[in-house]
């Protein structure tokens, strides 16, 4: 549910493409230049000479012995030296992502192409990296760790008891899912141990999809899914060493049951590791260091919360890994809200916390910490929560200030090198995407032209503030028809999203855009708004955002349906022409809507909901609700399926059978309570396409059909 509607609302119909670019930036050693693919290979792109890119490695070097064709890598890694590649080719999907396949060595220096990992499954290695030194890989297979000498390539298992449950170095579908954690294990920076998590999954029971389509008798697809008020994966961290070969578990206290460990790397030193540990119901948040040779641990800070703690919003692109250390190590940066705002900290190995921005104003995330220049960049937007734009601060604070430039407008993102001198900045909005330009940074000069520039998706898109009969004022956008007249009366169409994980209402390119509309929804008579409701995780503050904690489906809903209410007081709108319609999180805004509003809203387009909250997974839900065996019925009164009897519109419901994130289960119960009440709808499943409902041919072309049909036939376009 997380993961599709951030991607949705940022471009739903292009698959995201695996390359370099979907993965971490690999940048040279001294932060100006970094690898990218090619028609040729792959290639040094120097940031200060864009017109001098320099060939790192051809095609013809890619194509293994005995073989015609090159490798197809996803992804690579540049050795501590320089020297080598390591190369991510085959790959498979593994939940949402291609996270596993087969790794190759390239050595520059013999032209030597190897495979890793010999004589384990095909496309079964997860994770490969070099160690510190150059001279070892370790990756997964299996759930198993292993480490393979480079100068053998002989290869054995650190780990032996992996199995479809006991998960060694990386993730079950919960953790990767609704905290982004894939890559289960690190290397210390000496080089001497591996810390890794190990997953018990042995008491969560399989949630069994089924597939008719693929052979003569169907067949289940078992997916371990912990459900809401169910137990987590019982979770531990261990230590390797190398030398010897012994593995000890690092002694944490707690239920291992009961916690979650969503971060863990070395301390600098290589004596210890730290992590961070959330209770049960993410409310309670502590930073604790263990010692790698005793495994004795301690808490050296602890923070709490009254809705949760909200740890995603510190990363960028919703990878955990990595911390962000200063003064030698004997300091990290850190994100809070307990201030009322989202603001930057200074952590010391005792525990003691120093403020850093001091400003009433949210950051949204960090950017970059350069230490040379004392320097932490970071995105936040004081005055407007539709946008983002790149500050600085002193490491040990002061007055925090603008990195962008006045004249730039909407989302701005930068891709900072690792020497923090240069970025590439895309500039995104409403009318206009600039993509791919280069800066110098702090002074923001341009020393390269943008690779790309062109206009928004959806011409004409206004920004708009609604404030409800309950004093809460809403930020919106909304397209007019072609040719508008407001003497005339035209229908409307609301986008919703409406939950925790993502905004609907950002100055963007895509802003404005519907994808799933054959045709132009301008063009046709329609008004498309969107509303950001309570809840949503803009710069607003933290009381904004959890402000819908254990109120998901009624807060957020009377937002929504209040903002409507406003909007239907205007002229041009006809109230008996209303539609409403969203995907995941927003199908089951949109059933809420129908259901609690049917006075409002006369047609909805639902795909992918969750009906019943207590159908969904653990961490997810009972972040934001609590837990179901402490205050059961607001999830009920929360959920869609309680409010079908009041259901009066047209409906169209739609959703995947192969969904493995909202299970189709969702549907079948809202379907049994709609006979139950004799609601007529219309129902579109697709069968084993996953929440994203994209694989097969001719999928993404019939469901814009499907949805463009049902909109205009139920709630027809054009002035009155």
């Amino acid at each position: 549910m997380i993961k599709f509607s951030t991607y949705f609302l940022s471009i739903f119909c292009i698959l995201l493409v695996n390359n370099a670019f979907a993965q971490k930036m690999q940048w040279t050693a001294d932060g100006n230049a970094y690898y990218s693919f090619s028609a040729k290979g792959i290639d040094i792109v120097d940031l200060l000479h864009p017109d001098q890119n320099k060939p790192f490695l051809t095609t013809q070097e890619l194509i293994p012995k005995d073989s015609a064709q090159a490798l197809e890598v996803q992804s690579f890694q540049v050795s501590p030296d320089g020297n080598s590649l390591l190369l991510f080719a085959n790959t498979q999907r593994v939940w949402r992502d291609n996270t596993r396949g087969d790794y190759w060595i390239f050595d520059k220096k013999n032209k030597k192409l190897v495979q890793l990992g010999k004589g384990l499954p095909v496309s079964s290695l997860m994770f490969a990296k070099f160690s510190p030194d150059g001279k070892k890989v370790a990756y997964v297979s299996k759930h198993n760790i292993y480490i393979e000498d480079l100068s053998s390539n002989t290869f054995k298992a650190i780990t032996k008891d992996g199995t479809d449950r006991i998960i060694n170095g990386t993730f079950d579908w919960a953790y990767e899912e609704e905290f982004g954690c894939q890559d289960g294990f690190r290397w210390s920076p000496d080089g001497t141990k591996i810390a890794y998590w190990k997953l018990d999954a042995k008491e969560t029971r399989n949630f069994l999809m089924i597939n008719n389509t693929d052979s003569l008798y169907s067949f289940t697809i078992p997916v371990e899914y912990p459900k809401v008020g169910m137990n987590p994966s019982s979770c531990t961290i261990w230590f390797y060493n190398v030398s010897d070969e012994s593995t000890q578990k690092a002694g944490i206290e707690g239920d291992d049951i009961q916690h979650y460990i969503p971060r863990m790397e070395w301390v600098p030193d290589s004596r210890s590791i730290i992590l961070q540990q959330l209770n049960r119901k993410q409310n309670v948040s502590k930073i604790i260091v263990c010692d790698a040779v005793n495994a004795t641990s301690k808490t050296i800070h602890q923070e709490t919360d009254e809705a949760w703690i909200d740890i995603k919003a510190r990363w960028n692109n919703g990878d955990p890994s990595g911390w962000d250390w200063i003064n030698e190590g004997k300091e990290f940066i850190w994100l809070s809200e307990k201030n009322g705002w989202r603001q930057i900290y200074k952590i010391d190995m005792q525990g003691k916390e120093t403020l850093i921005t001091k400003d009433n104003y949210d950051v949204i995330q960090l950017d970059n910490i350069d230490q040379k220049a004392d320097l932490i960049y970071f995105s936040a937007s004081p005055t407007n929560a539709t946008q983002k734009f790149l500050y600085k601060i002193g490491l040990n604070g002061g007055a925090a200030s603008r990195v962008t430039p006045a004249q730039y407008k909407g989302t701005n993102t930068y891709t900072i090198s690792s020497n923090g001198k240069l970025a590439i900045f895309n500039s995104k909005s409403t009318t206009f995407s600039s993509t791919g330009s280069v800066v110098t940074l702090p002074e923001h000069k341009e020393i390269a032209k943008p690779t790309s520039v062109k206009e928004g998706l959806a011409k004409h898109v206004e920004f708009i503030k609604i404030k409800t009969q309950d004093s809460i004022e809403l930020d919106g956008w909304m397209v007019k028809p072609k040719n508008f007249d407001p003497a005339k009366k035209y229908p409307v169409v609301f986008y919703v999203y409406g939950e925790p994980a993502a905004q609907t209402v950002t100055d963007d390119t895509y802003t404005g855009y519907n994808p799933l509309y054959t045709g132009n929804m301008s063009d046709d008579g329609y008004i498309y708004i969107s509303l950001e409701n309570r809840g949503a995780p803009a710069p607003k503050g933290r009381v904004w955002r959890k402000s819908i904690y254990r109120n998901i489906g009624r807060l957020n809903i009377r937002d929504q349906a209040m903002g409507a209410k406003e909007i239907l007081k205007w002229n041009f709108v006809d109230p008996e022409r209303v539609a409403v319609w969203g995907w995941s999180g927003g199908g089951s805004s949109t059933l809420n809507l129908l259901g609690q509003y049917p006075e409002i809203y006369k047609t909805g387009i639902s795909i992918a909901p969750v009906t019943n909250q207590l159908f969904y997974d653990n961490i997810y839900q009972e972040r934001y609700m609590g837990l179901p065996q402490e205050n059961k019925e607001d999830f009920l009164k929360g959920s869609p399926v309680s409010y079908v009897k009041n259901l009066k519109g047209n409906l169209l419901l739609i959703h995947g059978t192969g969904d493995d994130n909202v299970h189709y289960q969702n549907t079948e119960v809202y379907i049994n309570e709609m006979v139950k009440y004799n609601k007529q709808f219309q129902l579109m499943s697709y069968p084993n396409r996953s929440h994203s409902i994209n694989e097969g041919a001719g999928t993404t072309r019939h469901l814009s059909t499907l949805f463009t049909k049902f909109l205009k036939t139920y709630c027809p376009p054009g002035a009155k």
